[in-house]
């Protein structure tokens, strides 16, 4: 019996992968967590795909990792299949968008911080709650917050490990558009059609500069299409 699977959708330009553990509220088992990069992989190779939307089933992003399977998950620190699937998000080489809505907890946080960026719903709850199981986040995990939050802010969702409310995660810098709960889905899509319509070669070298990933070369016909469109006052095209 399957107890949790990562199903990936797509339309167009636009690939969804969705979090589907309901029972659980989402919790990712050793087994999604260990199918991710592979996915990720595949996914990377098909030119389609401009932009990867991550979202959680029936209401709620993710409520962390399966606590019944944490040891197999967390084990060998920076080498686990958890911080795997962060790095597969990270590397990812297409913008990637976190739809978070419902409970975004312990490894879903891991996961929305290894993700591009975060759009959250206002009912949306926050926490990074490993204080409360004496788990030890890997050091990679620990670093990326950090590198998004701040030091004092990671301290504080890693030393309290309570939950916070989607309207303190955007002042922390850990959402970055918070949206009325029905209007999580649409903003979503049109942010994602928006990113879409850009110059794939610019998205990739800014996401790999600002990731510290290898730099792809200047494209001369990209280049030469953004401009002539502009002067043109037309819409790129990119293919």
């Amino acid at each position: 019996m399957v107890t949790g699977e990562l199903v990936l959708t797509q339309d167009g330009p636009l690939a969804t992968l969705v979090i589907t553990n309901p029972a659980k509220r989402n919790a990712m088992t050793a087994a999604m967590w260990g199918a991710l990069p592979g996915m990720l992989d595949a996914l990377a190779k098909d030119p389609a795909v401009r932009v990867l939307v991550v979202a959680g089933a029936g209401g709620t992003f993710c409520a962390g990792a399966d606590i019944t399977e944490a040891a197999a998950i967390a084990r060998s620190g920076d080498d686990s299949l958890a911080v795997a699937a962060e790095r597969a998000l990270a590397e990812f080489p297409r913008p990637v968008i976190a739809r978070i809505d419902g409970f975004c907890v312990g490894g879903g946080c891991q996961l929305a911080v290894a993700c591009d960026l975060r759009v959250a719903a206002e009912s949306a709850r926050f926490g990074i709650t490993p204080a409360k199981l004496g788990i030890v986040y890997p050091p990679s995990t620990t670093r990326r917050l950090a590198a998004l939050v701040g030091p004092s802010k990671a301290k504080l969702l890693l030393y309290t490990a309570e939950l916070f409310p989607a309207a303190e995660a955007l002042c922390m810098g850990l959402v970055d558009v918070l949206v009325p709960d029905g209007d999580l889905a649409a903003t979503v899509d049109d942010l994602a059609a928006t990113i879409a319509a850009r110059s794939e070669l610019t998205l990739r070298a800014a996401k790999a500069v600002l990731g510290d990933l290898p730099v792809p070369p200047q494209g001369e016909a990209e280049m030469a299409e953004g401009i002539a469109a502009f002067k043109e006052r037309r819409n790129p095209s990119w293919d």
